[in-house]
Parts: C-alpha cells; structure tokens; sequence
C-alpha cells in the first residue's frame, strides 16, 4: 500500500487522525478491536484460544518466513482502514485507482486486503507479504509514483488509519510452508501481556510448546503467532491469525480437545503448568473475523 514520507504518526487502535496518510517509518496489524473484548487483567482462561483453529490454510502466505535478522523475509505490515459509512463507495473506488496505479508502474510488493466481518465491520486491513527490513526502503521509492492517486481517491474518505509491523519468530506458528489453499476468513486475536520481561517470556515459552506438540502429533490446528513491533502506546504485544475455508470450518472443532492433547505429550502436571504460565502472562485479549477482498487486494506481476 502506498507509504508517504510524511508526519503523521500511525497506531494500533490507539485514537484518530483527520485525513490520515500512510507511513513507512511506521508501523503494523489487523487488530481493530471486537465486540468479543476481554477487560483487561480478566481471569477468563485466553489457554483455550489456539484450540480454534481449522483444517484447511488461507492465502495470507506468511507462514514461510521464520528467521529473524535483515537478510530473511519475516516481516510483514499491516495498514487498518476505518471508513464512514457513507464514504464506503467512494473509498473502494479510490483502493482499486491506486491498485490500478500500482500495476501501471510494476509494483513488486504484494498487498491483501481484509474486509473485517466482525467487530468494527467499516474496517479493511491491508497485508503485507513477508519481506525483509531493507526491503521497505525499496517499498518507499516504488509507491511513490503512487502518492498523488492515493492522497486524492483514498485519503479523503478515511477516518483513521493505523498501523505497525510485526515477525514471525521460529517456533511460533504450525503453517506447512508452500501451501496455499485459496481466499478464505481468518480469525484474528489480539493480546496484551502484563507488564515486564518475565510475561513476555512465559507467553512466548508457553505458545512454543503449544506449537512443539502439534508438530510431534501432526495436529492440523493452523495458525501463526506475531509479534507486534512499534505500535505505539496500547497496541497489543501480540497477534494469533487462523486461517478457515469457510464458516463451517470456523466452527468445526479438532480432538481431542487442545489441553487434553497438551496432557498426552507433556503430562497432565507440566500441561497444566503450561496453561496457568499462559494465562498469567496476558492481561487483556480480543478477537475479530476477517475476509479476504480480491477487488482491494494489489498482487505484484498480475
């Protein structure tokens, strides 16, 4: 999407910005939040959120890029869109002009754009591939030749933008590379952990082993976990995405149950001490369901 050197400072649902413009000092995630919003330091078990999901993969393709540094595409950014109700139209029409305007000038860098369907339902959330950190320094100089098609069809209908980027670390995601199932929902929850170092390790130890033993029972509950980088004052730490096929598959569930298969490898004690490390480590989480767009979407070479 088009990033303009530009002042204006980028958020995760953190307030709102009159006429907003994208920014590629900034930052990215879906994470607009939904009416399914815990409180925060709320005592529901969150243990029990990567027991849903589906059997079948989405098109997001950020599942291959693991490994962190400059050299390796792990990093992906998120522009959320939030528009009036009587803007939709005229906002759409501005998305595919830039689109447009993108494939005029061979665009490299893939876009998805997601529709939310849930929570804030005027929301879009628009999607990187996975590239490196250098590789947005080329972002930049490529849009540029876009910057007037979006500043006058798409910056005038916008209430608020906001954005942040966010990796993909090893061992945080059950996604089989190469495999692409086509243009579906995704589920996407967002978490803030408690304050302190301490938390931040106990969720990301404890989301590990959660991925390690689907990897030893080759359970098919497919899903990544990002964390969030630069997204300003209350954006989440984190952000779980599972891909569905469609709504029946959001609401078929796998077994055996997510803790009773931690029980299995682990052991009931130290499965336990998993779950209770997990949920100790979040104060606050929410969710909401996206779909995929095509007409939004930008996909380089096409």
């Amino acid at each position: 999407h088009v990033l303009l050197p530009v002042t204006a400072v980028s958020g995760v649902d953190t307030g709102s910005y009159p006429c907003p413009v994208r920014n590629l000092e900034l930052a990215w995630p879906p994470t607009r939040r939904s009416n399914n919003a815990m409180p925060p330091n709320s005592t529901q078990d969150h243990s029990r959120i990567w027991d849903g999901a589906g059997p079948i993969l989405s098109n997001i393709h950020i599942g291959g890029a693991q490994a962190a540094g400059m050299t390796h595409a792990n990093v992906t950014r998120d522009y959320t869109d939030v528009v009036a109700p009587a803007q939709l139209q005229a906002y759409e029409a501005g998305e595919k002009a830039l689109n447009q305007c993108f494939r005029e000038h061979g665009v490299k860098y893939t876009w998805k754009a997601w529709a939310h369907v849930t929570g804030n339902t005027y929301s879009y959330s628009y999607v990187s591939d996975p590239v490196t950190w250098a590789d947005f320094d080329e972002m930049r100089q490529e849009f540029h030749a876009c910057e007037s098609v979006y500043m006058n069809s798409v910056n005038p209908h916008l209430l608020t933008e906001t954005s942040s980027f966010m990796t993909l670390a090893p061992g945080m995601s059950n996604m089989p590379k190469g495999v692409d199932a086509g243009d579906h929902l995704i589920k996407v929850v967002t978490f803030t952990l408690k304050g302190g170092h301490a938390s931040h390790e106990a969720f990301k130890n404890s989301v590990k082993m959660v991925y390690a033993a689907f990897a030893k029972t080759h359970r098919p509950d497919y899903s990544m976990t990002f964390e969030v980088n630069d997204g300003r004052s209350g954006a989440p730490d984190f952000i779980l995405v599972i891909p569905h096929k469609d709504w029946a598959d959001f609401g078929r569930k796998i077994n055996p149950p997510l803790w009773t298969m931690m029980a299995k490898v682990y052991g009931a004690d130290k499965a336990q001490g998993i779950r209770k490390a997990l949920n100790a480590a979040i104060a606050s989480s929410s969710s909401h369901v996206d779909r995929y767009d095509a007409d939004l979407s930008y996909t380089a070479g096409h």
